[in-house]
């Protein structure tokens, strides 16, 4: 009885195993897939590549903006320290303005 029992376990699980997937291809063709002369693609893979280069340009402006605003920053801050640096000098005599 026990060795029925097993060995229809064991039958069961190897039935298991057997299941398997593959990776979807795709056609030469079919939406989506690259084109072979090496050319633009369909309009799909047109759109998509239009859409990526909209979002890494917003990307880059915004980056580009944040920037602008540090360099502006810090000027500001040099023009600071350069003034405090002139009140030190006509305070201690040193010029002669």
């Amino acid at each position: 009885m026990l060795r029925m029992s097993l060995t229809k376990a064991a039958r069961s699980t190897a039935i298991l195993r057997t299941f398997s997937t593959s990776a979807r291809t795709m056609a030469a063709g079919d939406t989506g897939s690259p084109p072979k002369t090496g050319g633009l693609g369909d309009a799909f893979q047109k759109r998509e590549r239009a859409q990526e280069e909209m979002f890494i340009r917003k990307a880059e402006k915004e980056k580009l903006l944040q920037l602008k605003e540090k360099i502006k920053a810090q000027q500001e801050h040099l023009q600071q320290l350069s003034d405090h640096i002139e009140d030190m000098t006509k305070e201690q005599g040193g010029e002669q303005n």
